[in-house]
């Protein structure tokens, strides 16, 4: 019995199965398309607070995305009304001036360089 065995415990083997199958960044995990990274990135470099959670950029990245997916729906909703295949800078116009709360969040930003033609 010159031998020793750990009892209970994994083998090195499984222990580095088990840790690849877990190694997933935090974007995957929260299942967004926007880079937390680079997010939490910005947020730090930009000196916004002397301290930042972990679950900031989280956060922010999961915001970004539903307001992105909700003003696409409305700009692609406002081009298959006017007989459109393409989202143009005009239909999101339309899309964030149309919406109460969009066009109040977007007050001061200008979207397209040309003067919409729908007013």
């Amino acid at each position: 019995m010159s031998e020793q065995r750990s009892r209970g415990g994994s083998s090195d083997h499984q222990r580095r199965i088990r840790t690849r199958s877990r190694n997933y960044n935090r974007t995957a995990r929260a299942d967004l398309s926007f880079s937390v990274s680079h997010l939490e990135r910005l947020l730090r470099e930009g000196h916004y607070a002397h301290h930042l959670s972990s679950s900031a950029p989280v956060f922010l990245a999961a915001i970004i995305q539903y307001m992105t997916a909700t003003i696409l729906e409305l700009a692609g909703s406002e081009a298959q009304r006017r007989g459109c295949r393409r989202i143009t800078p005009e239909f999101l116009d339309m899309a964030i001036h149309n919406n109460a709360l969009l066009s109040g969040f977007f007050r001061s930003t200008t979207i397209s360089q040309v003067a919409p033609g729908w007013q």
